[in-house]
C-alpha cells in the first residue's frame, strides 16, 4: 500500500524518537510512528473511497493509475490521480523546507502544526457536505489531503531514523519478509508500523461506513495527539535557566 523509502546515510533504524523530538525517546517516539502511520491508513482510506479512487500517500500507485487512465480513456482518474499528486509534491515541498534549520525539533513541531491545520480544514469542509463531498469540493478535499500526506513524509523523513517512515511501507514490508526467511525472527518496530497501518485503513473505512461525516476526525485526532505530544515535551525538557521552570516546579 506503500513505497519504499529512500536510502539515507547513517546506521540502522532503530525506535529510537521515531519523529526526531515530536516525543520522548524511547516509548514516545515510537508511540508518535505508529499514531502517524495510523493517520496514513485512515486518510488513504478515506481518498480511495471516497475522493476520487486514489491515494493521498503511494505515489508510485497514482502514477501508475495516470498512466492507465490514459489507456482506458479515464478522464475523471486522470485528473484525481494528476491532482493527489500534485498535492503530495506541493505537501512535500513545504513541509521540506520548514524542517531545513539545525533545530530539527522545533522545526518538525512547526511542520507537524500546519498538517494539523490541513487536516481540520479537511474535516470542517468535509463535515460541512455531510461527508458526502462531491464536484469541485470533492477536489479541494483531495488536493488538501494529500498536500497533508506529502507534508508529514517530508517532516518524518527529515528527523526519523534511516529507514523508517510513516507513509511508505513496501521497503519495510520487504526487509522484514527478508528477515523472516534469513532469521526466522522479524523486526518488532517493523510488524508494528504495517499493522498500524492496517489499523488506520480499518478504522477510515468503518467511519465512512457509519459516521460518514466524522471520517476525517481519526486522522486529524491522531496528529493532534502527537502534536500535544510534542508540545508538552518541549515544555518539561525546557531548561531551567532559559527563562522557564523547570520539570516539576510548580
Amino acid at each position: 500500500m506503500t513505497d519504499p523509502l529512500p536510502p539515507r546515510d547513517g546506521g540502522p533504524a532503530g525506535p529510537g524518537d521515531a519523529t526526531g523530538g515530536l516525543a520522548r525517546p524511547g516509548g514516545g517516539g515510537l508511540a508518535a510512528a505508529v499514531a502517524l502511520t495510523m493517520v496514513t491508513g485512515s486518510m488513504d482510506a478515506v481518498s480511495f473511497l471516497a475522493l476520487g479512487g486514489v491515494f493521498t500517500s503511494v505515489m508510485t500507485a497514482n502514477l501508475s493509475l495516470l498512466g492507465m487512465s490514459a489507456g482506458a480513456r479515464d478522464p475523471a482518474l486522470a485528473g484525481h490521480a494528476a491532482l493527489a499528486v500534485t498535492g503530495y509534491v506541493l505537501g512535500a515541498l513545504m513541509s521540506g523546507r520548514i524542517v531545513r534549520g539545525p533545530e530539527k525539533t522545533r522545526l518538525a513541531r512547526r511542520a507537524l502544526g500546519v498538517e494539523l491545520l490541513a487536516l481540520g480544514a479537511l474535516w470542517a469542509l468535509w463535515a460541512s457536505a455531510g461527508g458526502h463531498p462531491g464536484g469541485g469540493r470533492r477536489q479541494g478535499l483531495l488536493a488538501l489531503a494529500a498536500v497533508a500526506m506529502g507534508g508529514q513524509s517530508a517532516l518524518v523523513r527529515a528527523v526519523a531514523p534511516p529507514g523508517l517512515s510513516t507513509t511508505y511501507f513496501t521497503g519495510i514490508l520487504t526487509n522484514l519478509l527478508a528477515d523472516l526467511a534469513a532469521t526466522g525472527r522479524v523486526r518488532r518496530v517493523s510488524a508494528g508500523l504495517l499493522g498500524a497501518l492496517v489499523v488506520g485503513a480499518v478504522g477510515g473505512g468503518v467511519l465512512l461506513t457509519v459516521a460518514p461525516s466524522a471520517a476525517p476526525a481519526l486522522p486529524t485526532g491522531l496528529v493532534a495527539a502527537v502534536w500535544l505530544g510534542a508540545v508538552a515535551a518541549s515544555v518539561c525538557e525546557r531548561p531551567r535557566g532559559a527563562g522557564g521552570r523547570g520539570p516539576g516546579q510548580g
